[in-house]
């Protein structure tokens, strides 16, 4: 790993940057804020896509190559990815539509494989859409603990499901619409035995049964209602959690709905909560040379909302140490957090950790050991870790990992 000096190019560097691409001169100066070089945002045709293989398709490699007519390159620093060229599409592949393919960045997988996830794990994933990461948590922790994805946006997660659906990664998974900041359920430990059978439900304890995309007619109706009321702003958001998929080995089926929402305990968690959990925050993107290159199409005057507006940036990092925080609080003693963001901004990274940090005794950052082989730098903190498309010709990445100690 390089070290990440933090150093600034001259504003000449800059201009010819800006001689080559059409970035606003805000942009540039927003760039320039965060000692970020401009010709990152020319390596767009040269940055590979990445796909990773279902465990076990490795047999199947010549003929997915066949397929797409190109070669893939294995990404020798991250188990089962391959790169292959910007400008192959998969989507519309065999292999892809047959789930044995998915998409997901070399970085995001990092970020994934930082976790260190282990057999028999309980893992959350809090910022769930839309969908990759988890994906790739299910096939790690296989016919082993729990995966659980919560996202605030419903039809986000409803495009997790059909993934996970898709990929026949499911199984021991539950999806919940529930605001990340907020969200406070635990894993069911005790009604998760791979090796017992799925127990029998007892219309009796309003237990829920085995998951089915069809729902009854006054249920789906009241959903539809509730939905109008919000987007008619005649009421708030729904602070509940919904469960809108769950496995038949998620721990849920058997389970009372009383006994899956009920309220738990601080003092809980510490013994019970998630051995580890994933924080993929919401963001400006601005790490993701094909996010900005998008400006292109939309106009330039967005890129000033979504990325540069100071407001929008202070709500984000807002929003950024909630989740971070809620997320830490959901891990047991000894449990491993990932805070991730495709921001290359400090503001949205290094500054989020340090102010977390500063309110939370209990929390370690850790070495990532996986990173000893990985294509990144150093952050301006110690221990954190950046990705960014010229050095490590994947989207640009933070990655930051905290132990829970005991107090």
């Amino acid at each position: 790993m390089d070290a990440y000096s933090g150093t600034v190019s001259s504003h000449h560097d800059q201009m010819e940057g800006a001689n080559n691409l059409p970035l606003p001169d805000a942009f540039l100066a927003f760039l320039k804020e965060n000692g970020l070089d401009p010709s990152i945002y020319s390596t767009k045709d040269s940055i590979p896509r990445y796909i990773r293989l279902k465990p076990g398709g490795e047999s199947q490699l010549p003929e997915i190559e066949t397929e797409i007519n190109c070669k893939l390159e294995k990404v020798v620093w991250l188990p089962r990815f391959f790169a292959i060229p910007p400008h192959i599409q998969i989507a519309n592949t065999e292999a892809y539509q047959l789930g044995k393919i998915y998409g997901i960045d070399a970085a995001s997988g990092a970020a994934v494989l930082a976790l260190n996830v282990s057999h028999g794990d309980h893992v959350l994933d809090l910022c769930a859409a839309p969908g990759a990461k988890l994906c790739m948590l299910s096939d790690l922790l296989g016919r082993s603990g729990s995966l659980t994805g919560v996202d605030v946006a419903r039809h986000r997660l409803a495009a997790c499901r059909t993934m996970l659906q898709k990929y026949g990664l499911g199984d021991r998974c539950r999806l919940f619409v529930a605001d990340g900041t907020s969200f406070s359920l635990l894993p069911l430990r005790a009604h998760l035995d791979s090796e017992s059978s799925v127990p029998a439900c007892d219309d009796t304890m309003d237990a829920f049964k085995e998951w089915t995309s069809r729902r009854p007619w006054k249920e789906r109706k009241k959903a539809n209602q509730a939905r109008n009321a919000i987007d008619s702003h005649l009421v708030p958001v729904a602070t509940e959690p919904e469960l809108i998929f769950y496995g038949k080995h998620s721990g849920v089926v058997g389970v009372a709905k009383s006994e899956l929402f009920r309220r738990v305990f601080d003092n809980e968690i510490l013994d019970s909560g998630y051995d580890k959990v994933l924080v993929d925050a919401e963001c400006t993107h601005d790490g993701s040379v094909r996010h900005i290159k998008k400006f292109e199409l939309w106009g330039w005057t967005t890129l000033q909302r979504r990325v540069l507006d100071a407001h929008r940036t202070d709500t984000l990092t807002h929003l950024q140490l909630q989740l971070l925080t809620n997320g830490f609080r959901l891990l047991k003693v000894g449990g491993s957090l990932v805070y991730s963001t495709c921001s290359l901004t400090v503001a949205q990274n290094e500054d989020v950790v340090e102010l977390f940090l500063s309110r939370n005794s209990s929390a370690e950052l850790q070495e990532i050991d996986a990173a000893k082989n990985w294509p990144c730098r150093n952050g301006r903190i110690p221990k954190t870790l950046r990705f960014d498309p010229l050095t490590s010709q994947t989207s640009g990445l933070f990655l930051a990992k905290f132990m829970k100690l005991e107090t």
